[in-house]
Formats: structure tokens, sequence, C-alpha cells
């Protein structure tokens, strides 16, 4: 443990349980057993309650002031927003607040590659794993997917893979990872932010120590504010990692030089060539052997939830793409589709502010039947004519089930997020498949 950083820490407050809260406790009890630490959740039952350590005081049910006033370091969960009234009155008293990927960065001494972006975040920090694996490395995955990152630090790796959220970048500022990738930008979470430039200033506290920043030239926003050592990835331009096209077909290339044809990738669809862009670029700035790895480039199937065929009968595919929680997670999945039959699509749930109108254009270039539920359903119900509004998931595929035939495609992608019907979008998108290979 590195005393700078908790010369005069005693009390510790940690605000929010669940498994991240809960790795955090965790990880200051095996750090010092004299650290007085507490745990604030206002919610009356918070998960993850009944294991914690004895000797760690809970208040749940709202929050208590006086214990965060007297506190000498708050850990606060990414789900809490920094701008709540209670946590501006601690941060006003110069108490710090930071988040567990700070703890982690306090104490991480092996070479980190970090991943932020509005899309594809989760499938690169996965597949960027796989890669990582297949050329020898023990490698440690998590942070804003699976494993919380304090847990990681159990595992002694080679090499920690970080996919990194808005939320917690927002409390980080020590992490300095080999190489950090912003890998585009759109509208999300306009319930938690001032507008995009709120939203894109956090998402930049990713380059705040990064030795490599790799940037998406086909976007400019990913682009740091000040000059940085830069690593441009492109679908459409010159860039260090790119396409190039031979007589023979595409080919991912790195400085111009091919490296594995794009038709040898197990992923479909544009937005992962470029997601396989950017996998290489981290990797190789991060010192890996990429060739080594290419056969789990090339075999890499892709995470669950993420435009997962779930059941194919008769003709039919049902295909759960749950992880889908913002517009142009959507419009990402929706982007190239080539279908003999109709798409029934899914959507709705909490819209968090966004406005759905991008996904007029491409819905009126498909033969589409847009199915509508949840909280916010009512708000896709003018993007097409087709539109039929239910109130649930379970209600569209008993009706979808009747509708169907050969060439046909039913899509799970909501374009919102889970919290109204579902405990997150995982729960959503199991729900989806059960559904789906029930009726299928």
């Amino acid at each position: 443990m590195t005393m700078d950083h908790w010369q005069g820490i005693n009390k510790v407050v940690v605000v929010g349980l669940g498994m991240t809260g809960l790795s955090v406790v965790n990880h200051l009890q095996k750090l010092a057993k004299s650290l007085d630490i507490r745990v604030i959740d206002t919610r009356d039952n918070p998960p993850g309650s009944g294991d914690l350590p004895q000797g760690v005081m809970l208040h749940s049910g709202g929050w208590n002031q006086e214990w965060l006033m007297a506190a000498d370091l708050v850990v606060t969960n990414p789900g809490i927003a920094l701008a709540l009234d209670e946590i501006q009155q601690v941060a006003n008293a110069g108490i710090p607040v930071v988040g567990d990927i700070e703890l982690f960065a306090w104490q991480v001494r092996k070479p980190v590659i970090a991943i932020t972006g509005s899309n594809g975040k989760s499938t690169v920090t996965d597949w960027t794993g796989q890669v990582a694996k297949a050329t020898g490395l023990t490698v440690g995955v998590g942070g804003n997917i699976g494993v919380p990152a304090l847990d990681l630090l159990e595992q002694d790796a080679d090499l920690y893979v970080l996919e990194l959220s808005s939320f917690q970048l927002e409390t980080t500022k020590s992490l300095a990872p080999v190489a950090a990738a912003f890998l585009n930008l759109s509208e999300d979470h306009m319930d938690r932010y001032q507008g995009m430039e709120d939203y894109r200033q956090a998402k930049l506290r990713i380059f705040s120590h990064a030795h490599s920043c790799i940037v998406n030239a086909d976007d400019s926003q990913t682009y740091p504010d000040q000059a940085k050592h830069l690593v441009e990835f492109s679908l459409n331009q010159q860039a260090r990692f790119s396409v190039v096209n031979q007589a023979n077909g595409e080919y991912l290339a790195i400085d111009g030089k091919a490296v594995c044809a794009t038709n040898e990738l197990s992923l479909v669809g544009r937005h992962n060539v470029a997601n396989a862009l950017v996998v290489l670029a981290l990797l190789t700035e991060a010192g890996v052997d990429v060739n080594s790895g290419l056969c789990a480039l090339k075999s890499y199937a892709g995470l669950t939830h993420r435009c997962q065929v779930v059941a194919d009968k008769q003709g039919i595919k049902w295909v759960n793409d749950s992880k889908a929680t913002n517009v142009a997670s959507t419009l990402a999945a929706l982007a190239g589709l080539e279908l003999a039959g109709k798409l029934y699509l899914l959507v709705g749930g909490v819209g968090k502010g966004a406005d759905f109108t991008d996904l007029r254009p491409i819905l009126n270039t498909l033969n589409v039947q847009l199915c509508c539920f949840g909280q916010d359903g009512d708000q896709f119900m003018p993007l097409h004519n087709s539109a039929k509004r239910f109130d649930t998931m379970h209600e569209i595929i008993h009706w979808v089930a009747t509708q169907v035939s050969s060439g046909d495609m039913v899509l799970l992608s909501p374009a919102c997020a889970s919290f109204d019907q579902f405990d997150n979008f995982m729960a959503r998108g199991d729900t989806f498949t059960e559904l789906a290979k029930a009726y299928a």
C-alpha cells in the first residue's frame, strides 16, 4: 500500500453497496485492519449486506450525513451522482471523494489497459483480454464488466484490462494506463450530465495519465483537448490501425501492413471491424506480440447479450442484444442487417432522457414490425407506422410467436436501460432468451 495516499486516513465511508461496494470493503479490510469502515446505502435492503465483514457498520434506507462529514475518505459507487447535495457537502468540506478505480490505481503494480466509449467497450475489453491470454499472458479482465477492479488485484496478473464507464472515470484521477482507448461518443446518460460536452469530458479523463491514447479518427469527439501521444484507428481513412483493400479482399492493417482478413473475423458487422482494430492497437501499444494471438482475434465469438443468436429454428432467428442500452447501440445492431423476411424489433425501457428520432431513418429502410414496451415505450411509437404498444416483453413474445415465419428475425435491441422491469440488462437478456427458446 502506498503510504502517501493513506496518510492520515482512518475513517472511510463507502457509499453504495452491491458487488462494487462489497469489493471496496473487502479491499480496505485487507489493506489495514485498523481502518474504521462504514457503509451507507439509501436502499432498505441493499444487495451484499449479508456478506459484510464483522465490525463494518451499515446505515441503510437513507443518508447519514454525520458519518460522511466525519470521514477522512469517501468511496462512492459509480451509480451515485457526484452532483447530489450529500456528496457535494463532503467535497466542499475538503474530504476526498474517490471510486473503486482510484483505489485500484493506488495499488496496481502491473500494466493496465483501459477502455471507454459510448458503445462497444464491453466487447473490446473482453476481446482484448482473450487475445492477450492467447499470447500466454495471465490477464485480469474487469472493471465495469464482470469482476470489480479491486477483486482483480487478487489474481496477480501480468496485465489488467479494464472497461471504464464515465461514472467510474469521474472519481478517478491517478490511473496511468499503458494504453487507453476512447472508442466513440454518442448521446447517453443525459439524465446525469448537463449535456454532451459534460459527458465527453468525463470520458476524456481516461487519457489524463495514459502513455498511449487510442482515438477514433472517424469521431473527432474522442480526441483529448491537450496534446498527447495519440494513436489513431479508422475504418474510413488512413491511420496507424486501419483497413486496407487488396486484390483478394479487405484486411485489418497496422502501419499499412495487412495482418488479418476482415472476413476471417467470427464477429459480424462494421462496428466489430473497428473494434478489432482497437484490440490490435491496445495490445500493440502495451507491447504485446499480437501475431501470437491472431487465432483468438479471429475466433472470438462475442459477449452474451450483444447481438447473440439465442435460438434459430424453422428459419427464424431470435437475437439477444439486451446490452444495447442506448440509441447508438441499437443503430449499430441494425446497420447492414440483411433479412429475407421481417424484423420484429423490441424497443423500450428507461430512456435516460435520450432522443430516439435518430432511429427513424434506418427503420424506414427495413421491413420491420416495431414492438414497444416498458416505461418509455410510448416514445418509440411515432418512429414507424408499424409500431405496436405492449406492457411487457412476455406480451410481445407471446404475440410475435403467432406472427413469425421462415426468414424472419426477432431482435431485442431496446435502446434503453432495463431498470423499470429488470434488475439489469443481463436479467432482461436472460428473460428474452428463455422466452425465445420456449416459443421457438
